[in-house]
């Protein structure tokens, strides 16, 4: 009775432990399929992404796309957890917010355009990569449009996942699959990327410079165009 006792013990600790794998293995899927959905979309920091691995290196590519898949964490964080605090006062600012971001995005683009690919390649020899600034900069552009958030709540709603969570601290294996989700996108779009860069020439990387600045802008341009009518429609 005894050794029954305990066989029966066992096989319910071995039913918990086979339960809590499949259920982190699930809820960590989902969420890498989030971060993937979330960053493929080729923004402003996909282009950015692209213009650095091509001017500097892939490990500067990399690390730009580490600091935009921080901040999604962060934002992801903030949804997952409900924070309604900080939701509700980005929503009573939006107007605010959405400016600073088209602002700030936008001042990455006129940067970009009147970057000089032969200064940068001498700056670079000279004293190295900044990778820490390539990590700042981007998590920085990407934090400044807190809107994210909002993107993260309705994929939260839409997939299920926000209705599945069991225990609040579930949410952790969630948010962990969207930072190696969004990883996962920087590390194939630089390791492609940096597949083509030693064909490219300066004149290439001119145009790079110029082509990724102007995208930047005109995306900045559509996305305040679409709020701009969204906002008088709802007047």
């Amino acid at each position: 009775m005894l050794k029954f006792c305990q066989l029966f013990k066992l096989m319910s600790i071995t039913a918990k432990n086979i339960y809590f794998c499949s259920m982190f293995l699930t809820l960590l899927a989902k969420g890498i399929l989030i971060g993937l959905l979330v960053s493929i979309p080729l923004g402003p920091i996909g282009v950015l992404v692209i213009q650095r691995t091509v001017n500097k290196s892939r490990k500067a590519g990399l690390l730009s796309g580490m600091g935009a898949a921080l901040s999604d964490t962060l934002y992801a964080i903030i949804a997952g957890f409900s924070l309604t605090f900080v939701i509700d006062f980005i929503r009573e600012h939006e107007i605010l917010f959405q400016s600073v971001g088209a602002l700030v995005v936008l001042g990455l683009g006129i940067h970009i355009f009147f970057k000089n690919p032969v200064t940068d390649l001498r700056r670079n020899r000279l004293r190295g990569n900044t990778h820490f600034q390539d990590i700042i900069s981007s998590f920085l552009v990407t934090f400044s449009n807190p809107l994210t958030v909002f993107v993260f709540l309705a994929v939260f709603t839409s997939s299920g996942v926000a209705i599945n969570l069991e225990q609040p601290y579930h949410s952790f294996f969630v948010i962990l699959g969207v930072f190696t989700g969004a990883c996962l996108w920087w590390f194939s779009l630089s390791g492609i990327v940096s597949l083509f860069r030693h064909k490219i020439n300066l004149r290439i990387l001119w145009w790079i410079n110029k082509t990724a600045g102007v995208v930047i802008v005109i995306f900045v341009l559509v996305t305040v165009i679409f709020t701009v009518q969204k906002n008088l429609g709802a007047i």
